[in-house]
């Protein structure tokens, strides 16, 4: 409670979950042994908190006596294995491409990125690797910076590498002058047959003079037929190492630069340098740029930078879900995928439209931890970390599913006041006033029995007489004696909400829902009893989205 109190007292009134997991797990060395439990108590802890006025928690904060605040041990952190020394400055970074809508992959770096700089008291960089002409989209630029703040990131400074096309082509003609780099104009295929076979170009051994010149007309150079190659090692037993291309020709219009620029850095030269520009001392990456660390170190020790401590770690996968921004646009072309917010997917677009929490996601992806092992998790396990949320949150709700008009015979005349959550009384009362004529689903309907003891959850019992459906009584303990099953239902009412519910198989189911949903919000997630949790997708129309 204590740390769950001081980052909301800290942060407005707000606590955020991953700081405070990254608080405990500091302070506490038994926590990491069941990280699921760990984030399933901070989740508990940091809503109650969030429940409270910025008043309310800066008393019970007050409360809690200096003599009896346990101090925070110095112990290993989840970033212990960094071995960072106490006091430095700290300086992390997110680069994500713009090319794609992030998914929760890319939401697991920068989450991990984002919470070592602040445990360290750091500085957070999200930088924009968009340096690729003929992949850049312009509109994801703000797809990434609105998905990245609803998952509840805020970053220090935000850069464009593209703003930094003059620091890339000056480093550039360092390198060259020092004999580090040169212009080669072989053929593709030749450079790569010579790269694979350790075999190097004549360009290799062309007098620095000379590559500086080339060097200065180089923009105007024929795209494909030119590049910039660092001059390391032809027979390096890592391939990257065999004089990997810097520079190229691209003469593709940028959505930030528009034609200005023809000649742009490859991938490995812009990172390396903007690491460098940015001052960033660590970062944790996925495990698929591991072999070009070593490339990455020998360019910055060559620019005289200092060296980013990068630790790769195991890539983010998900049973049955697609992750390649490729192959989801073919799909989405083909109507094979409804956008890149289909129930189906992970993309941060998918999740928040479908109802899952940013504070699931932070607890989800931090449970997974830190490994170089490759592991793949289910959709089981983000739904486990989402639930715990939405059942403390969601008011409750009445959906019938397909429904069919009932009459239970001699029932008699109610009026019920139904909890819109089982344990917060504060989310009020639903009112239902009901006589005889009821709607339950087709499917319930189909599966009563002669002679059972069935109930209308909170309502009534009834049992089936030969073609006829008879009131029973209204005692729950009556019903647990000897009862069948308890189901949904609604009064038939004038008044009743015609709704539909997108399911993740993108197929619609419809129903008719109580008039209660009429009060909801836009994007509120509730539970509709006996169907699941859903998000209200569009309030005119009462569509939903099915969470689980």
């Amino acid at each position: 409670m204590y740390y769950a109190l001081e980052n909301a007292i800290r942060f407005e009134g707000r606590a955020n979950p991953g700081a405070v997991l990254g608080k405990i797990v500091a302070a506490e060395p038994d926590a990491k042994k069941d990280m699921k439990e760990t984030a399933k108590l901070v989740n508990r802890l940091v809503s109650d908190v969030n429940r409270l006025t910025p008043e309310q928690q800066k008393t019970m904060f007050a409360e809690i006596e200096p003599s009896k605040r346990k101090p925070e041990k110095k112990r290993q952190s989840l970033f212990s294995f960094l071995k960072i020394p106490e006091g430095s400055s700290i300086r992390t970074a997110f680069p994500p491409g713009t090319e794609k809508y992030p998914h929760i992959g890319h939401a697991k770096s920068c989450i991990l990125n984002y919470m070592l700089a602040k445990e360290y008291n750091g500085k957070f960089v999200l930088r924009f690797e968009d340096t690729n002409p003929g992949l850049v989209k312009k509109e994801f630029y703000d797809i990434m910076q609105e998905n990245l703040a609803w998952l509840g990131i805020s970053w220090d400074e935000l850069h464009y590498a593209s703003d930094h096309m003059e620091d890339f082509m000056g480093y550039a003609a360092k390198l060259i002058s020092k004999g580090k780099a040169y212009v080669c104009t072989c053929d593709p295929d030749k450079i790569k047959e010579g790269r694979m076979k350790s075999i190097p170009c004549s360009c290799r051994d062309r007098p620095r003079e000379e590559n500086m010149k080339l060097w200065e007309s180089f923009p105007g150079m024929e795209e494909g037929k030119v590049v910039v190659r660092l001059k390391i090692d032809m027979t390096h037993k890592n391939s990257t190492m065999r004089d990997p291309a810097i520079f190229r020709i691209n003469r593709t219009p940028h959505a930030r630069q528009g034609k200005r620029y023809s000649a742009w850095p490859t991938y490995d030269f812009q990172t390396s340098v903007m690491d460098g520009i940015n001052k960033i001392t660590h970062r944790l990456r996925t495990k698929e740029f591991e072999m070009r660390n070593e490339l990455q170190r020998w360019i910055q020790e060559q620019l005289g930078f200092p060296v980013t401590e990068i630790y790769e770690m195991a890539r983010f996968n998900m049973e049955g879900v697609l992750s390649s921004g490729r192959i989801i646009r073919e799909k989405i072309d083909k109507k094979e995928l409804s956008g890149w917010d289909d129930p189906s997917l992970t993309t941060l677009v998918a999740l928040r439209r479908r109802g899952f929490q940013p504070e699931a996601i932070w607890n989800f992806v931090v449970s997974t931890g830190i490994t170089k092992s490759e592991s793949t998790m289910k959709w089981d396990d983000l739904i486990m970390h989402n639930k715990r949320l939405l059942d403390r949150a969601s008011e409750r709700y009445f959906f019938v599913e397909d429904p069919i008009d009932i009459t239970i015979r001699d029932a008699p005349e109610l009026m019920l006041e139904l909890k819109k959550h089982p344990e917060d009384m504060e989310k009020g009362y639903r009112k239902f006033k009901t006589k005889e004529r009821f709607l339950i689903s087709r499917k319930d309907y189909s599966q009563i029995k002669e002679g059972e003891l069935w109930r209308l959850m909170d309502c009534l019992n009834f049992r089936k007489k030969g073609d006829c459906l008879v009131f029973d009584s209204i005692e729950h303990e009556r019903f647990k004696e000897k009862g069948k099953r308890i189901i949904h239902w609604l009064p038939e009412d004038k008044g009743n909400i015609n709704a539909s519910v997108l399911m993740p198989d993108n197929k619609m189911t419809t129903g008719v829902a109580e008039k209660g949903i009429t009060g909801l919000s836009e994007g509120q997630v509730i539970q509709f009893e006996r169907f699941g949790f859903c998000r209200l997708d569009n309030r005119q129309k009462h569509e939903f989205r099915f969470t689980h």
